[in-house]
């Protein structure tokens, strides 16, 4: 497979002022040095608690927030040293669905309007092949034609999904970054949406990062799962691999709070103690060692190295002194 995406050491640092002055006193370490790649027409699923970093590394990939340092490279273009006019022309192969699908769309403007926006300001095609397209995204996503003059306030939330989903779809990307696009929907509709997503996949070969905190919908759409963890990921791993042998802590503690569909099996709940540290004053060393129920003393002396505990076909990378 090709490597679509490489990301390399990223960092997005947000300043924090306080005084009379105004001046910067300290810094939220919302992401702080993340590695990986992501290679065509795969998913990695990108887990962790609220507050993270997940949403942020997103958009710092996408260039919705400027990262404070390292590299993003798109089918080998480095996409942080852009200027405006070269970042736009990128943008037709990098979409992202949000969150929450009504407040990601606009209550003024219809259907058709919303998904056309993307076409309308790159100038691709005539106007009527511009709506002929839009139609044509519309059925892709399950939809009829006959809404796109209607307005978002008139579906239901799986529905306003698909016409987000339809709006990333219109440029033909080959990077979609899918945040928490499911949270928000009943569980039925969920599936439907998951269900879309991996159909799309397999037709139009696009790449998704697909970030959630739920971890059984990431196991079920996803090739590659990392691990954040206070701005840092902590574990990497094929999904099945990941989910069958997770080796870091906070990994275990995160599957075993995973509900078991099954009255008669009963697994074993890793609790963890203490709050999650501020981003802000982030602590020494392994930045899970005041929680980690495995904790040494080196861990809150020595920044955890980034361990290969896999094979060369099946690279497994926990950062953990256990491995070290």
């Amino acid at each position: 497979m090709t490597v679509l995406l490489e990301v390399r050491n990223l960092q997005k640092h947000f300043p924090v002022r306080g005084g009379l002055l105004r001046r910067i006193v300290a810094h939220v370490r919302a992401v702080d040095g993340v590695s990986f790649t992501l290679e065509s027409g795969r998913t990695l699923g990108l887990v962790g608690e609220s507050g993270c970093g997940k949403s942020t590394l997103g958009r710092a990939i996408l260039q919705l927030q400027r990262p404070t340092g390292g590299e993003v490279v798109l089918e080998g273009t480095e996409l942080t040293t852009l200027g405006p006019r070269r970042l736009l022309e990128m943008r037709r192969e990098m979409q992202i669905i949000f969150q929450d699908p009504f407040a990601s769309l606009s209550p003024r403007r219809t259907v058709a309007q919303t998904i056309r926006e993307p076409l309308d300001v790159h100038g691709i095609g005539s106007a009527s092949e511009r709506d002929g397209k839009v139609e044509e995204l519309l059925q892709v996503v399950g939809m009829r034609p006959q809404v796109m003059d209607r307005y978002p306030h008139e579906f239901s939330g799986g529905q306003r999904q698909r016409i987000g989903i339809a709006r990333a779809l219109a440029l033909n990307p080959k990077l979609i970054v899918a945040d928490e696009p499911v949270s928000a929907l009943d569980v039925s509709v969920r599936a439907q949406v998951l269900n879309l997503i991996a159909k799309l996949q397999r037709e139009h070969g696009i790449a998704f990062l697909f970030i959630s905190h739920d971890l059984s919908v990431v196991e079920h759409v996803s090739d590659h799962v990392g691990v954040m963890y206070l701005g840092k990921l902590v574990e990497m791993a094929p999904a099945k691999e990941i989910y069958r042998d997770p080796r870091h802590p906070y990994t275990q503690a995160l599957l075993s709070a995973v509900p078991v569909p099954d009255p008669k099996r009963k697994s074993k709940r890793i609790v963890l103690t203490g709050d999650v540290p501020s981003p802000m004053h982030p602590p020494p060393g392994c930045p899970f060692h005041k929680r980690c129920p495995k904790v040494m003393e080196v861990c809150s002396k020595v920044a955890a190295p980034v361990v290969d505990v896999g094979t060369a076909a099946r690279p497994h990378r926990v950062a953990c002194h256990l491995y070290a």
